[in-house]
């Protein structure tokens, strides 16, 4: 036996449930965090009022319930996944009753000492209830269609309530995430043709329904997927934000213009430069360079994710690390596709980095799952 075997198997077990933490993924996800708060304190110029202090207080709360949640054994949150899916339910429901208005939309919850966007939260709860469900289900009745049927209600009941919000950005994470949740499951591909054929009939109705009684989206939902088709066909109007993120994008270069000398975001150009385009700020700043080091730490969380889940011998905690590791995924794929002009804007945050805190605490918690699943494989 060698002294870090005994050292290991002689310390409490709570002290070795922090040992057995996956460190490098901690050190990841403050690093990331790291990036946001120096890009929050550059977008205020040059102080850490009123973006960088407040996220750097609600990382720390974020760690330390990612701590607490890692250390509570995993087959609790099996148990608690589809109670916590409900609770995430009512909330979205209770939205459209007590809800608090911004920016045009109706979904936040006040608490008084935060607004919580119960959407975030369902989006975990969402995860962990199909990773339950599949954990519970054979496999041979993976894809029986009577077994299908309940994780698509699961899907969609919350997506549409996300939609009536609305909060298109929200609703498409939902319905990727739990598609992807399913396939990973084992269920067969031909639901998912069928989805992709429906999908593509749905797209078709939703363009037909434009200036119609029978709208399906809203007028500013339309105005987006014109300006993510040609932005200068309206440079001014509802153009004008992705043509200044683009400008922002390629004026930082390789190495950019330097630490808060970006000209975009210090004269107010680029805009909600703290939140969905702060990438853009980065890009300005630091340049391609800067970019493509922050994408590494966000891939390097991914594989960290995807090794524990292939080590890992329970099914709910390979769903699960999976499920996390996929929503963090879309999180940043889509900012990212998002502000270059590669999809159209719907309001995605980049996670860790864009000021907000319900975005920030329910992936912290995300990642506490994660760790919990970590911590307690079979060993």
């Amino acid at each position: 036996m060698s002294y870090l075997e005994y050292s290991v198997k002689t310390v409490p077990s709570g002290w070795r449930k922090i040992l057995y933490l996956n460190w490098p993924v901690v050190v990841l996800l403050t690093a990331v965090a790291g990036v946001g708060f120096l890009m929050l304190y550059s977008v205020a110029g040059g102080t850490l009022q009123p973006w960088a202090e407040p996220q750097m207080k609600r990382y720390l709360l974020g760690l330390v319930a990612m701590f607490v949640v890692a250390l509570v054994p995993i087959w609790f949150w099996r148990n608690m996944a589809f109670v916590i899916y409900l609770g995430a339910l009512g909330l979205l429901v209770a939205v459209e009753f007590v809800g608090s208005v911004g920016m045009g939309a109706q979904r936040w919850i006040d608490l008084g000492f935060m607004r919580l966007q119960p959407s975030e939260l369902m989006k975990i709860a969402l995860v962990m209830a199909l990773a339950a469900y599949y954990d519970w289900l054979p496999l041979r009745r993976t894809s029986n269609p009577f077994f299908v049927a309940l994780p698509i209600a699961l899907i969609l009941i919350p997506t549409f309530l996300v939609i009536t919000q609305p909060d298109l950005g929200t609703a498409i994470l939902l319905l990727t995430a739990g598609g992807l949740m399913m396939f990973l499951a084992g269920v067969h591909w031909a639901y998912f043709g069928i989805v992709i054929a429906a999908g593509a009939a749905g797209l078709s109705a939703v363009f037909k329904s434009r200036g119609t009684d029978w709208q399906l989206l809203k007028d500013y939902q339309f105005r987006r997927i014109d300006t993510f088709l040609d932005p200068s066909t309206d440079p001014l109007g509802a153009g004008y934000h992705i043509t200044q993120a683009k400008i922002a994008m390629g004026s930082g270069g390789w190495t950019g213009r330097g630490f808060m000398q970006g000209t975009q975001s210090r004269l107010n150009f680029l805009p909600e430069k703290h939140t969905d385009f702060i990438f853009n700020t980065l890009a300005e700043e630091f340049g391609f360079i800067g970019g493509m080091s922050l994408l590494v730490l966000y891939v390097l969380i991914l594989v960290f994710c995807v090794v524990s889940a292939l080590q890992n011998k329970d099914r709910f905690s390979s769903l699960l690390i999976l499920g996390v590791g996929l929503t963090f995924f879309l999180f940043f794929a889509v900012n990212m596709s998002m502000v270059m002009g590669l999809a159209p804007v719907v309001g995605v945050p980049l996670p860790l980095v864009s000021y907000g805190g319900s975005a920030m605490l329910v992936l912290m918690i995300a990642f506490g799952l994660v760790q919990s699943a970590h911590i307690h494989r079979p060993r």
